[in-house]
């Protein structure tokens, strides 16, 4: 029996790709409508603009063209795909679900297709899953989205959470391949993902189908999510090192979500992670929910930074509460 074979099948990334809308938002923009600054938003979050989909682009639209991308990238095509998994809060329809539809516009016939919803925490949950699948032998190849369309859900009257999001949506194509079973496997090595139903006042949608009838608009209490936010980021990181036998120095890039570059700084320092270590769009992206990891990643591979061979941590947390971390060989 050959080695490899007697190893352990690892998610490997074979394809990157993102999108994101055309119309950008900046601050200055936002400061002819709200009763704040750029001064200000960019003091408490990081943030300088955002991008905000058309009318005609839903949140189906901006993963399709994302997953596309990611396609082109690896050099395959739809049909060589079994798996697709979308994580998104803001689907077009109840349903069908967000992932059929961008199956049906890539031609894709053959495999399963579904969303996964963990809000901010959304990629991070939908690519454990699609590595379950992958590991376990019963599919070979995985397409894994993060698409939103928070600009849907913001109530643009509301100056506390309104400056705070933006949408797009970025893909990656996966492949099932023989590691070794160690950490310098290429691929998905490890995930930690966390959730706690006590949470949902802090951060909530006041609106669904079986309670008001209506999409209902996003709420937030920010100090009460900061206030959770590092420790709970922190501690799924933790887990991933030890599940690894990993630590902090041994990464090339840490990837968080772009939620507050506030959080992120913090986290970063309390894991001993160096600045320079640390991937962060927030300031032209802002918080584009569970396309914010994904769209990150596509920018430092694109740029050069994130090469093969690197090791790099991604991490979540989202409304619920839930929060999540894996650990890729890219």
């Amino acid at each position: 029996m050959n080695h490899a074979a007697s190893g352990k099948l690892r998610s490997v990334v074979l394809g990157l790709g993102s999108y994101l809308p055309k119309r950008i938002v900046s601050n200055a923009d936002l400061e002819k409508s709200l009763e704040t600054t750029d001064a200000w938003i960019v003091q408490r979050t990081g943030i300088r603009q955002r991008h905000v989909a058309a009318v005609d682009e839903p949140t189906s639209r901006l993963g399709l063209y994302a997953a596309k991308a990611a396609l082109a990238d690896a050099g395959l095509e739809a049909s060589d795909l079994d798996l697709v998994i979308v994580a998104t809060s803001t689907p077009d329809f109840t349903f069908p679900s967000v992932a059929t539809q961008i199956q049906a516009g890539l031609g894709m016939t053959n495999g399963a297709a579904f969303d996964v919803q963990a809000v901010c925490s959304g990629f991070v949950f939908a690519l454990a899953i699609a590595d379950k699948f992958l590991a376990s032998g019963s599919h070979r190849r995985a397409l894994v989205i993060g698409a939103e369309t928070f600009s849907r859900l913001l109530d643009w009257t509301d100056r506390s959470t309104c400056v705070l999001f933006g949408d797009g949506a970025a893909a990656v194509v996966l492949d099932a391949r023989h590691g070794e079973g160690i950490a310098r496997d290429r691929g998905v090595l490890t995930s930690h993902l966390r959730s706690d139903g006590r949470h949902r006042e802090k951060l909530y949608v006041d609106g669904g189908p079986s309670t008001t009838r209506t999409t209902g608009h996003l709420r937030m209490a920010g100090r009460e999510v900061f206030r959770h936010a590092v420790g709970m980021v922190t501690d799924v990181v933790t887990q991933a090192f030890e599940a690894t036998g990993t630590s902090a120095a041994d990464l090339d890039w840490f990837v968080p979500h772009q939620a507050n570059r506030r959080i992120i700084d913090a986290s970063a320092e309390k894991l001993g992670i160096a600045p320079s270590k640390v991937i962060v769009t927030i300031d032209f992206h802002a918080n584009t929910s569970a396309a914010s990891i994904p769209l990150a990643l596509a920018v430092a591979r694109d740029d050069g930074r994130i090469k093969p061979g690197d090791l790099v941590m991604i991490e979540a947390m989202g409304g619920g509460f839930t929060w999540a971390s894996a650990l890729i060989r890219w």
